[in-house]
């Protein structure tokens, strides 16, 4: 028995990225590739035979063998099946035949090769675009940050790790408390199978594949460098140890306001933390190199490897009319727990409105290797004070300089932390506070353990 569905319809039908017309079943092999070329772009479409490309109807014979001829032959060569709709309809007071077709599981093969729907013609997808078709449809089975660790759960950093629920405790994002190391991974989704996952190997474990690479450029290129390091070690700690370079390194102004001193960054450091944690978060692990921070005349550029997402541009989330588009969302959604992250989708638009309201101009840059977040510095802003630290330390040692710019971004900082920030041993950081005790530009307040240090002016 013939389905015939009546259409009172007296306009004519255009082809378009999801309707292809042909004449009759005679370019059924040509409807076919068209219904996987369309099934590929938009996952959905319909094919009518007994119509001209013009949309002018001229009438189909279909009788029970052409629906069984037509739903043979897309069952025979498109590949996966798919189980379309084929009926007879009544246009114009004249008989066709339509195909009403959908399917997800992409990309579909017909005759052996892909197509894809463009405009109202069918071309043959690239080697390039079938692997983004097949890495997009099977992304949660090839995503990192959730296939297992070769790391021991031992191996996690209990001190971290328990600082980290104490931050997302404080951010209202986790109401437990910390117990031990597997019942607190267990409630973060970072065990499964007993097992440690590699999300939380970066986020916790000292020992992984995640490293930084920063450097210091005497002019606008790269052609000569000042100062270089290579940072490895948990998330959070690189973090906390890129965030102190750069501000170690940038220019600062001094304001009054309200009677008090202000130091004011060349560079917003919200904005500089949200682009830092931006690259460490979305970065893609499955490559081998690492996150780069160079810092240059000019500019700041910290650079994550990793394609953006495909499609989308920088401004649509700037415009905060795109959703985000997470590549690791084990990791992303427990910096988002502590805070780290404040809103999904939202890094860029911060960043972008940050700089404006201070006047810094920010550039995103969608790179064949990654993705680059450059700040441009101040022009006017002071070359060889870095800081402004005092006179008499610019030409003393270097050590003596660095801890005094590491105390005087962080006043709470530790002698260990010290340490294991500068890469100097606790012996040479305690000479060289005294040194800056003596110079009366270093006192310690309260005792070794809940105190601060004061920079004296």
């Amino acid at each position: 028995m013939i389905y015939v569905k009546i259409n009172s319809m007296k306009t004519y039908l255009k082809e378009s990225e999801t309707i292809e017309l042909k004449k009759s079943t005679s370019e059924l092999k040509e409807a076919v590739i068209s219904i996987a070329s369309i099934l590929n772009k938009h996952k959905k479409g319909d094919v009518y035979f007994g119509m001209k490309d013009n949309g002018e109807v001229i009438g189909q014979d279909v009788t029970q063998n052409t629906i069984r001829e037509v739903s043979r032959s897309i069952a025979e060569h498109i590949e996966p099946k798919i189980y379309p709709k084929v009926a007879k309809i009544e246009t114009n007071k004249k008989s066709c035949l339509q195909v009403e077709f959908e399917g997800n599981n992409i990309p579909y093969f017909v005759y052996g090769r892909a197509y894809i729907r463009v405009g109202d013609e069918n071309r043959q997808l690239s080697a390039k675009e079938l692997e983004s078709m097949f890495i997009k449809k099977n992304k949660d089975e090839l995503r990192w940050d959730n296939k297992y660790s070769d790391k021991p759960i031992s191996k996690v950093n209990s001190k971290v790790l328990r600082e980290y629920i104490k931050r997302a405790n404080l951010a209202k994002r986790i109401d437990y408390k910390f117990k031990d190391v597997t019942t607190t991974l267990k409630k973060l989704d970072l065990i499964k199978d007993r097992k440690l996952l590699k999300a939380g190997e970066v986020l916790f474990c000292n020992e992984n594949p995640l490293e930084v690479q920063l450097a210091i450029f005497s002019g606008t290129d790269k052609g000569n460098f000042l100062d270089i390091k290579l940072l490895k070690g948990n998330l959070f700690d690189l973090l906390e140890q890129s965030e102190l370079y750069v501000k170690e390194h940038i220019n600062w102004r001094v304001e009054f306001k309200d009677f008090k001193r202000v130091e004011i960054p060349e560079i917003p450091i919200d904005a500089l933390r949200e682009a830092l944690v931006n690259s460490l978060c979305h970065r893609d692990y499955w490559r081998g190199e690492g996150n780069q921070i160079a810092i240059f005349k000019d500019r700041v550029d910290i650079f994550n490897p990793g394609k953006f997402p495909e499609g989308l541009s920088p401004q649509d989330f700037i415009k905060g009319e795109e959703q985000s588009v997470l590549r690791n969302p084990l990791i992303a959604i427990n910096l988002y727990l502590s805070k780290d992250i404040e809103k999904w989708g939202s890094g860029l638009k911060r960043i972008y409105d940050e700089c404006k309201e201070n006047n810094v101009k920010v550039e995103f840059k969608v790179l064949k290797s990654g993705f680059s977040t450059v700040f441009y510095r101040s022009k006017n802003a002071p070359e060889n004070a870095p800081e402004n630290a005092p006179e008499n330390l610019l030409k003393q040692d270097s050590s003596e300089l660095k801890i005094y710019l590491a105390i005087k971004r962080n006043t709470k900082i530790t002698i260990s932390k010290l340490s294991e920030t500068l890469k100097l041993d606790e012996r040479t950081i305690k000479r060289n506070i005294q040194k800056l005790k003596q110079k009366e530009l270093l006192k310690r307040i309260g005792p070794d353990k809940g105190g601060w240090w004061e920079i004296k002016k």
